[in-house]
């Protein structure tokens, strides 16, 4: 591993030649203007960055003395409150205000959709993501669960003849007829500027005529009909050639759906990214995706081919005139927190750069190649979604840090737009403080449930043992910070200028239970949720055609506010009388989550990815699984519910199931994978099996509760035993 030497940082050779050969030409920035600005900024931001870390810690530790000082008695959220207060932990509200944000794309401002989340690293991961802002319902439906029944290994007419009539009906509740019913409708046209359906010789049209706003082919015989409805836009492709199409009624050979309308590419928790090679691997990506050029190699069927960005969609507008609609959904970016140092840049005192700092420069000065072409941003806005910020002045660091950058590379203040992840405890209690921060650049507040109980848990690690896992989700304080979210939101006057979001779906196969429960996010007032893959975004894309959302949010904003005191109520079991067998039950379910994670992030170097659960129920897990899983293990040895022989007996144990899910699993002899190295054949020299120890067993004494510093060092560990 080589350096550099320049203006008092020492850069590794790689990461310097990427920014000064791939990224900066092109973009006005001079190299030795961009590094000097860069050096001066990193030198000044650091120690406020190493500060705030370090007040993160002085406040836990004044919260562990409360709890042990009170231990035994009854809890008195007065006297708790006030306490919060005397340490800063909660500061003042002051008044009422309304965010400023300007300059916003209406996929945040004005659409109500799905936003997929996708780690940097992988190209053709990040090129489907961002591919899906389109999606083919059929297939969507076709290929899951939604529609019961098995899809065997050719074509299944019966099952094709469901899908269809699944989709005519979600058309009659979208997009409802005049007198007929879509089921019947056999042929489509445009007379004038109407949608015109036919039926035994016999016209009708939409009930809102104004949802039909373009076409392709002629009018006569159309080859698609855009339909629009509370913004988002859906597209009937007409073929009788086709497979589908020579034998549906109306000849429909496909629907095809906008889907994911914003998509965040991730630099954090589903990306293992611990030293300069990895993380130019993800600038690279998204750089690309910035510059429009991502490719990936592909190989499907014995055949090979290339696969790119989808360019705009056009259509004729029924008066005539052209309509071009975004091909790609809106890209955003998470940066890492304020925590994590990196080794691919050293300061002039010999600390590693804090990485938020380095993500915050390199991702913005990639976007610039976007202000030039407008292929994503049509605003010439950059959105960085800011992750684990602990109150309103580690937001106000980061509006600081946006501001340093925006300097530094010549453009307009606030052009950096930011993403306020409300996942920890004193960010959630004082949200509305935290956007006051960033009230001239902020576009997003989303809740996180995991790693929000992650903090929770934590935070109140001393108050006693934590409830169940499966509990959480029905607690008082969960269920107030979800709502808490929203109103403060809607205060802040989002509605319309910025996205309150909800969280990951994380069961990719499970999507009729999606279609069941997730419904329930836009009826919260959320106008973005998250979601695991394109398919789940179309389907999730019909709970917004369903449901207005910014009609939602007007009423919402008459509803009682959630309060204060129900978000402080911890989740800790007041008398814990639970058996061995539940006892063990929780902890394999909380140890096999973790090890299914742990060894794929150790050995193989993959942030996220769909992990077997104890029932053989693929999950997405990512870093914030991996959080409240380890978490509340160490919370369960602390008091005593459980002790540390008995963990690792559990820990062993399911390393051993965890192996066998592993050797079946196709992904380790693809994707650039190493075959997949058993934990059990030989626990103590297995680095993997470490890593997810230490995550218990030392757990009481990470930071905030952070999986990070532990996994870094074992995949760097790793790397080198390569």
């Amino acid at each position: 591993m080589s350096y550099i030497n320049k203006n008092d940082l020492s850069i590794n050779s790689t990461l310097y030649e990427f920014v000064n050969k791939e990224i900066l030409p092109g973009t006005d920035i001079k190299s030795d203007d961009f590094w000097e600005k860069f050096e001066k900024a990193v030198h000044e931001l650091a120690p406020i960055n190493k500060a705030l870390i370090q007040k993160r810690e002085k406040i836990q530790k004044k919260m562990d003395d409360w709890h042990k000082k009170n231990a035994g008695k009854d809890f008195n959220k007065e006297e708790y409150t006030s306490f919060l207060k005397s340490i800063s932990y909660l500061v003042e509200t002051k008044e009422d205000f309304k965010i400023n944000t300007s300059n916003v794309d209406e996929e945040i401002s004005s659409i109500a959709g799905p936003q997929l989340v996708v780690p940097v690293d992988n190209a053709r991961y990040a090129i489907n993501a961002a591919n899906a802002r389109w999606g083919s319902l059929y297939d969507a439906l076709y290929g899951t669960d939604v529609i019961p029944g098995e899809k065997g290994s050719t074509f299944n007419k019966e099952r094709g003849d469901k899908v269809i009539s699944y989709v005519r009906e979600f058309l009659n509740q979208v997009f409802t007829l005049k007198n007929e019913d879509w089921k019947e409708i056999s042929q489509i046209l445009i007379e004038d500027k109407d949608l015109v359906l036919i039926k035994n010789g016999k016209k009708d049209y939409l009930k809102n005529k104004s949802q039909f706003i373009g076409f392709n082919g002629k009018k006569t015989h159309p080859t698609s009909i855009l339909l629009k409805n509370n913004n988002l836009h859906v597209d009937i492709i007409i073929d009788p050639t086709s497979e589908i199409g020579k034998y549906d009624i109306a000849n429909i050979s496909e629907v095809i759906i906008e889907s994911a309308i914003s998509t965040i590419v991730d630099n954090e928790d589903s990306v293992a990214a611990v030293d300069a090679e990895d993380k130019v691997k993800c600038y690279r990506n998204w750089l690309g995706l910035m510059k429009g050029n991502l490719q990936a190699n592909m190989e499907k069927n014995g055949k090979k081919f290339v696969r790119k960005l989808n360019p705009d969609r056009n259509y004729i507008a029924k008066d005539g005139s052209k309509i071009a609609l975004h091909g790609r959904a809106l890209l955003l970016n998470r940066n890492v927190g304020h925590l994590m140092t990196n080794p691919a840049i050293i300061l002039k005192d010999k600390s590693e750069i804090p990485e938020g700092i380095m993500d915050a420069f390199i991702s913005t000065l990639c976007a610039l190649h976007d202000f030039k072409s407008k292929t994503n941003s049509k605003t010439n806005s950059f959105y960085i979604v800011k992750p684990k910020m602990h109150g309103p002045e580690e937001v106000a660091f980061t509006n600081t840090l946006f501001g340093k950058v925006e300097d530094a590379l010549k453009i307009k203040r606030y052009s950096i737009k930011v993403g306020i992840m409300d996942e920890e405890r004193r960010t959630t209690v004082n949200l509305k403080e935290c956007i006051r921060e960033v009230k001239d650049r902020i576009v997003f507040i989303n809740t996180g449930f995991l790693d929000r109980t992650g903090d929770e848990m934590h935070t109140s690690f001393e108050s006693g043992p934590m409830i169940f896992k499966g509990e959480m989700k029905k607690s008082l304080w969960l269920n107030s910070y979800e709502n808490w979210n929203v109103d403060v939101g809607l205060d802040c006057g989002f509605s319309g200028k910025a996205q309150i979001g909800k969280g990951m779906w994380a069961m990719p196969d499970k999507m009729k239970d999606m279609m069941d429960q997730k419904i329930g996010h836009p009826k919260s007032g959320a106008n973005c949720a998250w979601v695991p893959s394109p398919t789940a975004a179309t389907l999730h894309a019909t709970h917004y055609h369903k449901i207005n959302v910014f009609e939602e949010q007007k009423t919402i904003k008459s509803r009682n506010k959630a309060k204060l005191k129900d978000l402080l109520e911890i989740p800790k079991a007041d008398r814990p009388n639970w058996s061995v067998e539940e006892i063990n039950r929780e902890l394999e379910n909380n140890a096999q989550g973790i090890l299914g994670y742990v060894v794929r992030w150790v050995d193989q170097g993959v942030g996220c990815s769909k992990v077997p659960d104890i029932n053989n129920v693929g999950l997405m897990e990512d870093r914030a699984t991996l959080r409240i899983s380890s978490q509340h293990i160490a919370n369960w040895l602390h008091h005593d519910i459980c002790t540390k022989e008995q963990v690792m007996s559990v820990m062993k144990k399911m390393a051993k199931i965890v192996d066998q899910q592993n050797e079946k699993d196709p992904a380790y002899n693809r994707h650039g994978r190493s075959s997949y190295k058993k934990m059990s054949d030989d626990f103590e020299s297995s680095i993997a099996f470490s890593a997810a120890c230490d995550l218990v067993f030392k757990g009481r004494i990470q930071p905030s509760g952070y999986t990070e510093p532990l996994l870094h060092q074992k995949r760097l560990e790793r790397k080198k035993s390569a």
